[in-house]
Formats: structure tokens, sequence, C-alpha cells
């Protein structure tokens, strides 16, 4: 895979006018180079990890993107996971710099993983992505989530994949 690129974001099957149908070939155990490549952050309030203003948080930040002429629908990336129990960081993948907007440059290698399943089992995919990725020698330096569909889409569509995107490192003890 080139430096930057992601999957390509399939959205040709949206019957729900919200999110696409989410089409997981291509993503599950990738390798990714990143070079500063740019992000929006948003961050959202949580209530004990449950985000309480994802909507608007989303709406706004979303809009910002398209304005600026920044997004690239085939290759979709939205990077989320909790700072806290009271606060999410999500961070939108971007062809260029959105005006007003935190950018952020993400730097190193990245491996995903693709799960199936509700919201709730995000803790559980970490521990098992994080344990998987010591054992291939990487040291996991953080973990983000891709929600690849919001929670009515998903019901909608009847799958609810989920990809976990991790830094990692070559592991410093070999």
């Amino acid at each position: 895979m080139q430096t930057n690129q992601t999957p390509l974001y399939d959205q040709s099957e949206n019957t729900t006018g919200c999110c696409p149908k989410f089409n997981p070939s291509g993503w599950d155990s990738r390798s990714l180079h990143f070079e500063n490549k740019k992000f929006v952050r948003a961050k959202t309030l949580s209530l004990m990890h449950i985000p309480i203003n994802m909507g608007p948080v989303f709406t706004r930040t979303f809009n910002a993107i398209q304005d600026a002429k920044a997004n690239d629908d085939a290759h979709a990336l939205v990077l989320s996971r909790d700072v806290s129990p009271w606060s999410g960081e999500h961070l939108f993948a971007v062809e260029a710099d959105v005006p007003g907007q935190n950018m952020v440059y993400l730097n190193g290698d990245y491996r995903t993983k693709v799960f199936e399943g509700p919201y709730p089992d995000a803790p559980k995919w970490e521990d098992a992505f994080e344990d998987e990725l010591e054992q291939e020698g990487f040291d996991v330096d953080e973990i983000y989530f891709f929600y690849t569909t919001c929670p009515k889409c998903a019901k909608t569509y009847g799958k609810n994949y989920v990809i976990a995107v991790a830094k990692v490192e070559p592991d410093s003890n070999d």
C-alpha cells in the first residue's frame, strides 16, 4: 500500500441516505504507512465512555471538510478513541488543510483488523488486537477505531463492522 493510502471505502450502496453499506473487503490485516497524513481533530463529550454530542460534532466537522473541498470519499476514514470516560477524540482523514479546524498529522506504521458486532465489544476487540500484534512482534502505541456506520444504519444493514487501527513499532525487546 502506498504511503498515506487507505483501502477503498466503497460508497456505492447506500439505501439509508446516511451511511453507505460497508464492505470490509481489503480492510482486514492491512499495513498502512502514514507520513504527515492530514486529519481534522474533533472532540466529543462522553458520559462514562458513551458519547453525548457526537451528532452535532460530526455534522459540524463534516460540513467544514466539505466546504474546504478536503474530503476523499473513496478513502474515508474517521479514527476514534476514548481519551477518558468523559471525552473522545476523532480524527477525520482529509486531503487538504481545513480552515478553522484543529489539524493533526499522523506518522508511522499502522495495522488494521476488522471486527463485527455491537459497539460495547470495543474494549474486548482492543485487548484481542493488542495481544495479536504483540504475538506478531509489535509494540502497540495506540489503537483507534473506525466505526464504519452509525448505530441506526448498522441495524438496517444487519452488520456492524468496526475497524481497529493500531499504531505499531517493532518490538523493542527483540
